[in-house]
């Protein structure tokens, strides 16, 4: 297995450094074909007009969005080009996480910038929370501060469910290239330690069948499993935590587990989801 092809979510108001640093790393280490993607739709204001006003507002509004993305194509190529095998640029008038999670059918791995605190106009950009829940494909976060891919160290954040087992099958590439992937279970009560050795143990085994040398760990204290994992990736100097997300149907936002939360807004190490 390995990432053939990958695609860069591109944001038009936010910077995407730290986006295609990581896509090129990705590009890079595994001679892939990289698809940029951008889009964003015009979105009203309450006040609103109609008639000749409200079309002249709306060719304004959609003129200014594809100079933007014309030159984030510009962006991206430079960036991109001469790291990966080949460059494709897709991008559209229309609501961003739509199309956005639609074009990752084309892709092994989306890789995005994370989200800010505050909740993001969904008319101008794919955030990450969102994508991670419908792209149907990993998603690998970068910190805006993030230079490039360190996959020295990789933590696996294991929670025995099938969002976590898609996690870490679909980072198998980037396990192979780790030298150290330690995989963490954090007891969610007391007497429960045999149980996660051995579940530790049997991923630990299914990675060695597939040339992959992994470390379990089990923290001796009960709970708190955002703050233990944090603290065993900062221990292992990790530059890539690999987790299943888990959510929930949202009103204003997907109501993400606290693992998996933390994880998109970590600003110190990448972040491999998959659910």
């Amino acid at each position: 297995m390995t990432y053939a092809t990958v695609m860069a979510n591109l944001k038009l108001y936010d910077s995407n450094d730290a986006c295609l640093a990581v896509a090129g790393d990705v590009a890079e280490r595994f001679e892939a074909h990289v698809i940029g993607v951008a889009a964003s739709e015009f979105s009203p204001p309450p006040y609103f007009t109609a008639g000749v006003a409200a079309q002249r507002l709306l060719d304004e509004a959609n003129t200014s969005i594809e100079k933007r993305m014309s030159e984030l194509e510009e962006q991206f190529r430079a960036a991109i080009a001469p790291r990966a095998k080949s460059v494709e640029w897709r991008s559209a008038l229309t609501l961003p996480i739509d199309y956005v999670a639609r074009q990752a059918r084309a892709a092994d791995i989306v890789v995005t910038g994370q989200g800010g605190p505050e909740l993001s106009d969904p008319f101008r950009q794919a955030d990450a929370d969102d994508l991670v829940m419908r792209a149907g494909r990993p998603l690998l976060i970068a910190p805006q501060t993030t230079q490039w891919l360190d996959v020295r160290s990789c933590l696996i954040a294991w929670k025995d469910g099938p969002e976590a087992r898609r996690a870490v099958a679909d980072a198998l590439p980037l396990l192979r290239k780790a030298k150290d992937v330690t995989i963490v279970e954090v007891l969610e009560q007391e007497g429960g330690r045999s149980g996660a050795l051995a579940r530790v143990h049997d991923v630990a085994a299914w990675l060695a069948r597939h040339g992959i040398s992994a470390t379990g760990v089990i923290p001796e204290q009960v709970g708190h499993a955002t703050e233990q994992i944090e603290r065993v990736a900062a221990t292992t100097g990790a530059g890539v935590v690999i987790a299943g997300a888990y959510g929930h149907s949202r009103l204003r936002e997907w109501v993400l587990g606290g693992v998996t939360r933390q994880l998109l807004g970590n600003p110190g190490r990448c972040a491999l989801l998959a659910r």
